[in-house]
């Protein structure tokens, strides 16, 4: 299995060893079954719905081979600012997006130890939307960092500071995950079809627009409203389960921490049929 899967990902265009990549593999395995016992068929289904190639991508990456690493940077800056703008339009966060690389690269100070921090990507999600969640994570420890020193408001809601392991991250996450399904679904042909260009393909402002025939200003306008119009609806549903602000923005911060689940490019294919 392990060798059918190295050529589906045409893992030897990086000179990835088939240890490596079988070793990658056998970790996305165990990050996914952690809690229980897999019989094979599970374990054969979970590998076949992986990104491969972004698996064989990342894991060459982090061995420092240079054409990958190349093709890497290449591919995946675009989409890191396009992220870095979606959080914070003043471009401040596109200094977390650069400053990203030298993890990612993963060489100590003295350049021998190689600790990537692509070794932490399981090929669950693409490669582009697993990085924009580690983007989106440091964001928010920074915005968090930026505030430990401010007063907590009086009218603070009960159980708003929810530490790290927050058990509920998981319910939170799920639920989120249908809010996103139910929203998508609801969006017009058209605007699934942008939304897919722009965010699942990574195609540019100007790509989408000409497949859809409007001027790039236009593409933007309408991306910008559809993540309106998302989040508006997420919001509704998950208050609709009983959550209150705070809750809703765990549901979010918890989505950061795990890209897998709440895949953007995974619900278009769904829902775009």
């Amino acid at each position: 299995m392990a060798e059918r899967l190295y050529r589906a990902a045409k893992a030897d265009r990086w000179r990835l060893p088939q240890a490596a990549f079988a070793a990658a593999l056998e970790a996305s395995c165990a990050k996914r079954f952690a809690a229980a016992e897999p019989v094979a068929r599970e374990v054969e289904r979970h590998l076949a719905s992986l990104h491969l190639e972004d698996l064989a991508l990342a894991c060459a990456c982090a061995l420092g081979d240079s054409a990958a690493w190349d093709h890497f940077v290449l591919e995946m800056r675009p989409a890191l600012y396009r992220a870095a703008d979606a959080l914070d339009r003043s471009g401040s966060a596109r200094e977390l997006a650069d400053s990203l690389y030298s993890d990612l690269y993963g060489l100590d100070q003295h350049g021998e130890t190689r600790q990537s921090l692509l070794r932490y990507f399981h090929g669950r999600s693409s490669l582009a939307t697993w990085l924009r969640a580690v983007l989106a994570q440091r964001y928010v420890d920074r915005m968090r960092a930026g505030r430990r020193t401010e007063p907590l408001p009086d009218d603070l809601p009960a159980g708003s500071a929810m530490g790290p392991r927050d058990p509920d991250c998981a319910r939170f996450v799920e639920m989120l995950r249908t809010g996103l399904q139910s929203a998508v679904a609801r969006l017009e042909p058209r605007d699934r079809l942008r939304l897919g260009c722009y965010y699942a393909q990574q195609m540019t402002l100007a790509q989408t627009g000409k497949l859809l025939k409007e001027h790039e200003a236009t593409t933007s306008r309408q991306l910008a409203r559809t993540r309106e119009r998302i989040r508006g609806v997420v919001e509704e549903f998950l208050r609709g389960r009983g959550l209150n602000d705070a809750q809703i923005a765990r549901c979010f911060e918890c989505a950061t921490e795990d890209a897998g689940a709440t895949n953007l490019d995974e619900i278009l294919d769904v829902r775009s049929g």
